[in-house]
């Protein structure tokens, strides 16, 4: 079995692997200080919840956009599981060429999701990510990930609203009913939220003229709410950085 672990800078999500098949996953938060112990009795509670031994992990892979949280996971496979685990970045053979001034600068999980996008359609895709970033990667028909775009996510912009204007308060990320906001609340909720979604698709129109027709596919927590309101994006790929490790993991073992 294989622990998959993707960090990023608001939550960390936690998937067992047993061989292709996807058996359990968490998430839990990353700015949280833990020490590896604290890390391996987390993984193993949650395991043990799930009826899943942690003696059988034998592979762990790890995507990380925190550097130091990178640290501690790392000693706590090396610690727990008696395992190096492979830390994914563009220096690893991942059978895509990377189309970057620099590979070594494009996020771990950037690269796990065009691994696993394109292992999924064989065809150009775009890969919309809803974290504290919203990135989309740009993979050609061959495979190449030509690079892509990156700005502020949703919870970002939220909680930036909140902290620099005095008066404006900590919304909800959900659509209001209509996009004229009759309060405040509702107001940030239209500017926020239809607002990316006209980002989105614009955004997707812009990137289409420059490399044609490619399969838009939404990733990250807050996919599925975006995806509601527009017929722009074609699939949703609810762990699709999960599923970039262990396409990378099979790959570096075989």
């Amino acid at each position: 079995m294989l622990l998959a672990i993707d960090i990023g800078n608001t939550h960390t999500v936690l998937g067992i692997f047993q061989k292709k098949k996807l058996i359990a996953h968490w998430r839990v938060s990353s700015p949280v200080l833990r020490t590896e112990d604290e890390i391996f009795l987390l993984v193993k509670n949650l395991c043990d919840n799930s009826k899943i031994s942690t003696a059988k992990i034998n592979a762990v892979g790890i995507s990380s956009v925190v550097p130091n949280l990178t640290d501690v996971y790392e000693r706590m496979a090396k610690k727990y599981f008696h395992k190096e685990p492979l830390l994914i970045s563009a220096s690893l053979n991942l059978g895509i060429k990377i189309h970057y001034d620099d590979p070594l600068a494009v996020g771990a999980d950037r690269l796990c999701n065009a691994v696993a996008a394109f292992a999924k359609y064989k065809s150009a895709c775009i890969v919309i990510d809803f974290g504290t970033a919203t990135t989309y990667d740009v993979i050609a028909n061959n495979g190449d990930y030509l690079g892509g775009v990156i700005t502020a996510g949703l919870e970002t912009i939220a909680s930036e609203l909140h902290r620099r204007a005095a008066k404006l308060p900590k919304v909800e990320l959900h659509f209001p009913k209509s996009a004229i906001g009759k309060n405040t609340v509702t107001s940030m909720q239209s500017g926020i939220m239809f607002g990316a979604v006209d980002s989105l698709e614009g955004m997707i129109r812009r990137l289409k003229k420059e490399i044609g027709n490619a399969k838009v596919i939404a990733t990250g927590g807050l996919a599925s709410l975006v995806s509601s309101q527009t017929k722009t994006i074609d699939a949703i790929e609810s762990w699709l950085v999960l599923e970039g490790i262990r396409l990378i993991v099979e790959r570096r073992e075989n």
